[in-house]
């Protein structure tokens, strides 16, 4: 920025300076100047570098004139000056490319970057913009190099083959010959406290629920606890187990549940929870449910709807065989055999496994030792636990498994798929990180152009805005226009900036991490405090999550991880707020707060006192008269201590505050409605008849983030 002010200043001062004035020491009868230069060509005479090829024989004119007035030279004889013939000089060739950026055009004309910024004044390019990484149009290319006296020339780009596609795809459709029965992936959904976790006890044995925090199931083991972990689960399942309570009936979660069945064309069946309570109205759930095209077979239609307490176990065997019906009905099938397919449902990093996935097999045979690859990840297997922990050696089509030996952790979602040797693995997560990188590259351009168009149409408005000034004219508005942007420093520019929170989000699992993002996405109150993710991670709270919050003036966000002392202390001494949960609702919660707190207070009046103007008159206090008003109270009371406002009609004249208040002879603080008063004012103010008089006080008010995640 100080680069570009020093080159603007540059610029607008030029056309005001003259060439030098030679002094003529000669006594010569006579002397006449041939051929005199311009105001402009004399500027640039004694200004623009040597390497020019005019502006070097300008130079040297002037220079020889000077030195012969000087000397002496021209005693008695009259001189004319001509000016000398150019000499035919090679124009440097630089060797351009597309997607040059400042620096390396710089480096490439062989001069420093301060000489494209300066080749590109008075372009409508945006200097202000520009960094040495900035990639140039090619365009602006050719437009610095020919205002710096050289011409171009394309370098010669060497050939590259395409590069073969090493990427694995999922096979071919299996033959029915080798189709197997599996069992039914199924998965229980349904919205927050309704009895999932409850059922599952029930239906696994496990003690999921009492692990649990709050009764509150957060890990997709148990079940899929928000929209992000829904539509991941929907793509994997063959059969959904809808959890209603009889008590609370169709909830957002409920609604959310079901949309995403419909969405992958999954079956449902309805558990309606919570029969025991004396509250509990099965049939009224059955009933909202037609709302959302879900019909009960009762009611003419095809779902199931099995009325259990999942707390005393009632009726939870009658929803087992219910579901197994449903199954054999789907008929489902696989392929045991053959390279392993399959997909993530949830990944996390265990301090004694490291990376660790969870995966649905869909095809083939999982067993130790086989090589899998997942997005840009690959891992060779050493170990596999089933839902309990135990481990196992194998695990076939429809069974979740957890996964040990990744090199990598893999995103959500993506595919597994298995492959012949380590060598293969490493070819295919090369040939996508390729994909990948050259992907970004090209949005990068489609950027960086569409941020230059813009500044381009920006500045063709600019200049018709201006195009019936004069160029003086022209320079002195665009410098007023200009000058609070180019003078300004960059901590200032970012105090100016938008309200903002800037947060590090970490969690125990990536399921965790990306339910939370989910939540996040649906935030709409930029308006009132922009919400900046710097960084979102699986893990505990590290040093590198302090300092990236210390660089943003951010706040680290931890959900179901930790902090040991050491970063504690480490996060109170550089003053950055470090905030655990173990329920994500409470973060959310606890976030609301905090872009809360961000929001500027409002102030609000509140009206203590009115009172209407009687009489008018003057009091003399020292050499001056003070005009003082005799009023009546109306309503409320009149407080010296707060703010007063003088209103005529329905115009305010005066807002301030009282410099005496006094009932009868004596100064009072506080004159009550019905009494009378005499006042005067902060100000030397004439007084009507009739005015009134306000008193009022400004009471701060904080205000609330107007985001509502929807739970």
């Amino acid at each position: 920025m100080k680069r570009f002010v020093a080159l603007i200043r540059r610029a607008s001062s030029a056309p005001m300076i003259d060439a030098p004035k030679f002094p003529v020491v000669c006594r010569c009868a006579t002397w006449t100047r041939a051929s005199p230069l311009p105001p402009h060509a004399r500027y640039l005479a004694t200004h623009q570098p040597p390497d020019l090829n005019t502006t070097g024989n300008i130079w040297n004119n002037w220079k020889t004139l000077d030195c012969m007035l000087g000397k002496g030279h021209c005693r008695g004889k009259k001189i004319t000056v001509k000016p000398s013939k150019m000499k035919n000089q090679e124009k440097k060739e630089v060797e351009i490319k597309h997607l040059m950026t400042m620096s390396e055009l710089a480096q490439a004309m062989n001069k420093d970057i301060d000489h494209v910024y300066e080749a590109l004044l008075s372009t409508s390019e945006d200097l202000g913009d520009l960094e040495p990484n900035t990639v140039l149009s090619e365009k602006w290319i050719k437009e610095a190099i020919k205002r710096c006296g050289m011409k171009y020339k394309w370098a010669i780009v060497v050939e590259t083959k395409d590069r073969e596609n090493k990427d694995i795809q999922r096979r071919p459709p299996p033959n029915v010959a080798n189709l197997a029965t599996r069992p039914p992936v199924v998965t229980i959904m349904g919205h927050v406290d309704h009895g999932k976790t409850t059922l599952l006890d029930s239906l696994r044995k496990s003690q999921i629920a009492a692990q649990e925090v709050g009764g509150i199931t957060q890990h997709l083991g148990a079940f899929l606890a928000f929209s992000a972990m829904r539509a991941r689960g929907t793509l994997v399942t063959d059969i959904i187990i809808l959890v209603v309570a009889a008590d609370d009936g169709v909830m957002n979660q409920t609604i959310e549940s079901i949309q995403h069945a419909k969405k992958a064309k999954v079956p449902i069946i309805i558990a309606v929870n919570k029969c025991d309570k004396p509250q509990a109205d099965p049939q009224k759930v059955k009933h909202d449910l037609l709302a959302h095209d879900v019909v009960c077979e009762e009611l003419g239609g095809d779902v199931q709807a099995i009325h259990i307490s999942a707390l005393k176990g009632e009726n939870v065997l009658e929803l087992t065989e219910a579901t197994a019906t449903l199954a054999e009905v789907l008929e489902l099938k696989a392929d045991p055999s053959g390279l392993v397919e399959g997909t993530i449902i949830e990944s996390h990093t265990d301090k004694g496994k490291g990376p660790v996935t969870t995966v649905i097999i869909q095809r083939g045979t999982l067993k130790k030792g086989c090589i899998l690859v997942a997005g840009r990840a690959w891992a060779k297997v050493r170990f596999l636990f089933d839902a309990n922990n135990k481990a196992v050696t194998n695990a076939g089509p429809g069974t979740p498994v957890e996964v040990v030996g990744w090199k990598e952790l893999p995103s959500l979602g993506e595919d597994i798929l298995e492959v012949e040797s380590e060598q293969r693995a490493r070819e295919v997560v090369e040939w996508r990180t390729y994909v990948d990188e050259q992907n970004k590259l090209k949005e990068d351009q489609m950027m960086i152009e569409a941020k230059q168009r813009e500044h381009k149409d920006s500045y063709k408005r600019e200049r018709q805005n201006l195009a019936h000034l004069s160029w003086k004219q022209k320079r002195a508005a665009l410098y007023h226009a200009n000058k609070h942007r180019m003078a300004c420093r960059l901590s200032e520019k970012a105090e100016t900036k938008h309200l903002s929170l800037p947060l590090i989000i970490k969690g125990d699992v990536d399921g965790s991490v990306e339910a939370i993002l989910d939540v996040l996405e649906s935030y709409d109150g930029d308006e009132q405090c922009q919400m900046n993710i710097v960084h979102f991670g699986v893990g505990d709270i590290s040093e590198n999550d302090i300092n990236l919050a210390e660089a943003f003036s951010g706040t680290v966000y931890g959900f179901n991880v930790s902090a040991n002392k050491s970063i504690q202390d480490m996060a109170a001494r550089k003053g950055i707020p470090l905030k655990l949960h173990h329920v994500i609702y409470h973060l959310i919660d606890n976030l609301k707060e905090d872009l809360s707190r961000k929001l500027p207070p409002t102030t609000e009046e509140n009206i203590m006192g009115e009172a209407t103007v009687l009489a008018t008159f003057d009091v003399t206090v020292g050499k001056k008269k003070m005009p003082v008003a005799g009023c009546r109270v109306q309503k409320g009371q009149l407080n010296r201590k707060m703010k007063f406002r003088l209103i005529r009609g329905k115009k305010i004249l005066w807002e301030g505050s009282l410099t005496a208040l006094k009932h009868h002879k004596d100064d009072v603080q506080i004159v009550k409605a019905g009494m009378e008063c005499g006042l005067s004012l902060d100000e030397v103010f004439d007084f009507n008849i009739g005015d009134e008089i306000l008193c009022y006080e400004e009471i701060e008010k904080l205000q609330k983030i107007s985001w509502e995640p929807g739970f």
